[in-house]
């Protein structure tokens, strides 16, 4: 069999983290036009040729969503039937992440749906990170590396916070317990946890803190910032508890809607998020916004996977600055 090589394509959603990824493995993105037609339809070219290659698909599930999606699958059929060796789905942002299970009646699974599309299109293999539910790998029938921010989040916190070692780390939801506990673990700090309520979707009514943050910095941990209410009111609940600082390190800044207006009128120090989502326009009219970059762990992926060579090393590794 001959040799194959790397071919590093990119939607619309995020080049610029594309753009990096191929800079940190030593290539330039491969040539595609993706553009819309005046009745909305999404057309592909992929401009140079595939036959027998390793193909990655770099697009995030953000912005205008479900045209990133139909980029994604568009480019992955164009690429199968172009005769590549093996199409890859690299997916920093899981889309429709969040509709993981059927909570109410009627209501549909979405993430399974789109697990579904994306394996008929084409896809041989998907890289994500940090979803929001580690059980949509499940979902699949082809290879899920589901990538963790974990090592870059406490490498941040050595770095960056001062006086790191009198944190507390904190949950603002039961969901993200396991993984708060084991950031607090890692750098050998106790934990806290924040029971909230909800009255219906994307807004919460009450806020409990289950822990002792008195004279502590607290570092809120979560997955995903969407419209930042509930950071907000964590933060307001912390501070309320004798806390002296709290910072907020989540894996995904989505920050739709007016969030930028809600961090600005929070007790936050600083919200870190990943590039998984672009938001350099958003670093503009926010001093509150800082941002870890991960684009070294999608390289290291995409290298390791190419090359056969196992990735369970970046799920736990980081570099230590101490």
């Amino acid at each position: 069999m001959s040799s194959n090589s790397i071919k590093i394509f990119s939607g619309n959603s995020h080049i610029e983290l594309a753009r990096l990824v191929a800079k940190r493995i030593g290539n330039e993105l491969s040539r595609v036009t993706v553009l819309k037609y005046s009745n909305q339809e999404t057309s592909v070219n992929i401009g140079e040729s595939v036959r027998d290659e390793d193909v990655f698909v770099i697009q995030s599930g953000c912005g205008q969503i479900n045209d990133n999606i139909m980029e994604l699958l568009i480019m992955i059929n164009a690429c199968k039937t172009a005769s590549a060796r093996r199409v890859t789905a690299v997916i920093p942002c899981f889309p429709y992440a969040r509709q993981d299970k059927k909570d109410k009646s009627r209501a549909p699974i979405s993430a399974k749906l789109i697990a579904n599309i994306l394996t008929v299109a084409g896809a041989d293999h998907v890289i994500t990170i940090d979803l929001h539910a580690s059980q949509i790998q499940g979902f699949f029938n082809v290879p899920v590396d589901n990538l963790y921010c974990e090592p870059a989040m406490l490498s941040y916190i050595k770095i960056n916070i001062p006086d790191w070692k009198n944190s507390i780390i904190v949950s603002p939801d039961a969901g993200g317990a396991k993984r708060a506990t084991s950031i607090a673990d890692r750098l050998n700090l106790d934990f806290a946890l924040i029971h909230k309520e909800r009255k219906k979707a994307n807004e919460v009514s009450r806020m409990v803190l289950v822990g002792d943050v008195i004279g502590k910095i607290a570092i809120l941990v979560d997955d995903m910032a969407d419209t930042c209410g509930t950071l907000k009111m964590a933060a307001e609940t912390l501070i309320d508890n004798g806390a002296i600082k709290v910072y907020a390190i989540v894996a995904h800044g989505i920050l739709s809607g007016n969030a930028i207006d809600v961090i600005n009128d929070s007790y936050l120090e600083k919200l870190v998020v990943t590039n998984t989502v672009p938001h350099d326009d958003k670093k503009h009219i926010c001093s509150k916004l800082d941002t870890i970059d991960i684009s070294s762990t999608l390289a290291e992926a995409i290298r390791r996977n190419h090359n056969g060579e196992s990735v369970s090393l970046l799920f736990h590794d980081a570099d230590d600055p101490e």
